[in-house]
Order: C-alpha cells, then structure tokens, then sequence
C-alpha cells in the first residue's frame, strides 16, 4: 500500500509517517511539502491514500485532493486541517473526504481514524534498509546526513507509547523524564529554534524553554514521532550496555557542569543541554546498528566498537548542522572535548572544566589552569 503525505512542516509531516506505519507497518509512504509536488508525484505514481495538508506556501492542498478525486472515485481522502468550520467542510464536500482531522491534533486520535480508512495490512513488511551491503562500516560510509537519529530511552518510549495507546498519562511526569533524553531534548530544541517557531530570533538552549513555546500538544506529538519510529529505542543487549555506558558519563557531566555553573552565578540550563548532547555521535553509531540490525542484518561486537570510533565525530558533526542547534549550545558541547586557542568565553572554559574534572588525574596541570581561566582560584 502506498500513503502520500502532503504537509510541508516536516515535523507534522514525518508524525503523520510514522502514525502510518505504526497502523499499517508494511506502508510506502511518501511526504511531500508542496502542491506542485504533490501533483507531479500523483501523475507518476498514484497513491491509495492520500492525507493533505490544507494551506500550502504555493497553494490550497485542495488542488491535489480535486485531481485525485477526478481520477479515483473511491481514493481515501484525509484533510489535516485548522479550518474544520462548517463552511469549509461545506466547500470541499463534493470530494467525499473521508476525514478531517483539527490541528493541533492528538497521535492517538489520527492513528485510530488512519484504522478504518487504510486497506487491510497484507502482512508482507519490506525491511527498511534496501541495499545489498552486508557490512555494518560500509553502510554507515553510506548514508545521507538526513538518516542520522538518536535513540530514545527504552522507558521512555514505553510510556509515549502506552500514551499513544490511550493510557492517561501525566504530562507534568513524562516531561521530567524527558530531561535526560538526548533524543527528545535534540528533537525539541530543533523544532523550537526553527523559524517556524522561534521568529523572535532569540536561542533557545534548553528542554524548559522548548518545552513552554511548543506547547504541551506540540511536544507530546514531537516526541510521539520519535516514540514511533522501528527502531526508537536500542533493543540490542550490546548496544543497550554501551549506550547506558554513555548515559552514565553524561549525567555525570550534567552534575558537574551544572554544579560549576550555579557557583560562578550563571544559568545551568545551557549546561545541561550541552552535557546532555555531548555524546550524540555515539548514540547516533548505536541507533544506525539497531536499525541496521532491524533490518535483517547482523554484526559483531568489534564491528560496533569500530564504528563507534571511526563515525561519532563525524555524525556529531553533521547533527548539529542538520539540526541547527544554537551556536551558543554547540560551542559549549564543542568545549567538553577542547577549547579553541583564542577568545575563549568563560561558559566553555566552565564545560571544558567539568569534563576536565571527570577524566583527569587531581593534580593535572590543566586543571588549575581552567580553574584559574574560570576565575576559581
């Protein structure tokens, strides 16, 4: 079966993918953001289902949904929507949609509309990961920047899930999990620092502020989409043990961090985030092996470590470009490895400090040295 998603925020948009496959596993699903798109794609390929965004930047979603009409009677149509007023669903009821679905929307609510329009799941599930390499270092060489993700917490994404589920769970709750979750801490700092969001220009470095200008809806659904990926959270013993491995030095790195902050009066907000992020190539590394895994293959244990070693700096790299975090956030993740030789600010000497702290010997010179930088003498 194959699902065309038109929504040009790419957020929204991927929600609605992994909404679909989490209903539907075995699902092609196809997103677009723009009409003129949407239409070329039609022509070429059609789709069984079809789910649209409204209000398009080159045009009303409509125009897809008339086209689709006129050449399948009985297509599925779904409008996602924030105009869901009588008078609209009046002008569009010559195309029989099949359902409107109000923005802001619940993931749960879509998943259980998608279950009675989608045709019946064949039970044939394509693996993901399409190419004939059989080595997990030559399929990580392989990938585009946009493959790159971090895993969830298992916890985590078991209590997003029994909340997709329909289980009554307490927000106030599940966001004091969140703040030691690299994945969903990246996930929202993106989405409130991008110009969707964040037209104020003003950075915004950490869950709390994310969390209060997305709103509650926004990030429960941000979070839901990562909660609903294949491979969300690391099932693989190896790499749940190597994974918790890093989780344990970054908590201890948020402690310190944040601990030197509070004593030279400064916001440990930034701190936490930074020590949170700082071993995101890792944990990039461990999820492309789960997915990898996923997907039929397998590898060894000095495949994993190796991939680690050679491919963390780089996907590191690459994420906080693709995700455009605040350069404030990614000098401070920056400082926890070195400090640039000039105009060193003192937040970064304060991060280079803490993770100083952990891995070097009380008497290292260094160690008075940053200290002295740092104005802690």
């Amino acid at each position: 079966m194959r699902v065309m998603i038109l929504e040009d925020d790419s957020w929204i948009a991927d929600l609605l993918k992994q909404i679909v496959l989490s209903v539907r596993p075995g699902s092609q699903v196809v997103c677009l953001d723009s009409v003129s798109g949407a239409l070329r794609e039609w022509q070429q390929r059609p789709a069984d289902v079809v789910i649209c965004d409204w209000n398009l930047p080159d045009g009303p979603g409509t125009l897809l949904l008339e086209r689709v009409r006129h050449d399948n009677s009985s297509t599925p149509l779904v409008v996602i929507t924030g105009r869901s007023d009588r008078a609209s669903v009046i002008a569009v009821r010559a195309l029989k949609i099949s359902a409107f679905i109000s923005k802001p929307f619940q993931a749960a609510h879509v998943a259980a509309s998608l279950e009675t329009l989608l045709p019946a799941d064949t039970g044939e599930h394509p693996l993901q990961i399409s190419d004939t390499q059989n080595d997990l270092l030559d399929h990580l060489r392989s990938l585009p920047s946009s493959a790159l993700q971090l895993p969830l917490k298992a916890h985590v994404r078991d209590r997003l899930l029994q909340s997709f589920k329909g289980e009554q769970i307490d927000l106030r709750e599940l966001a004091s999990e969140w703040q030691y979750d690299p994945a969903l801490s990246a996930r929202l700092l993106t989405v409130a620092n991008s110009s969707a969001y964040n037209q104020a220009g003003k950075p915004c470095t950490s869950l709390l502020e994310a969390l209060q200008k997305l709103g509650a809806a926004n990030s429960l659904n941000l979070a839901m989409g990562l909660a609903l990926r294949q491979c969300s959270a690391l099932d693989n013993g190896l790499l749940r043990m190597l994974a918790q491995a890093h989780m344990d030095s970054t908590e201890l790195l948020i402690e310190r961090s944040t601990r030197l902050a509070r004593q030279c009066a400064m916001d440990p907000a930034p701190f936490h985030s930074a020590a949170l992020l700082h071993r995101m190539g890792e944990l990039c590394v461990l999820y492309l092996a789960q997915a990898w895994q996923d997907s039929g293959q397998s590898f060894s244990e000095a495949q994993v470590m190796q991939a680690v070693d050679q491919f963390s700096g780089p996907f590191a790299i690459s994420i906080k470009a693709q995700w455009q975090l605040p350069m404030h956030l990614r000098e401070l993740i920056g400082a926890c490895y070195a400090l640039p030789s000039h105009n060193v600010k003192r937040e970064n000497i304060l991060m280079r400090l803490a993770a100083c702290e952990l891995n070097s010997a009380a008497d290292d010179p260094e160690l008075a040295r940053l200290r002295r930088l740092a104005g802690l003498t």
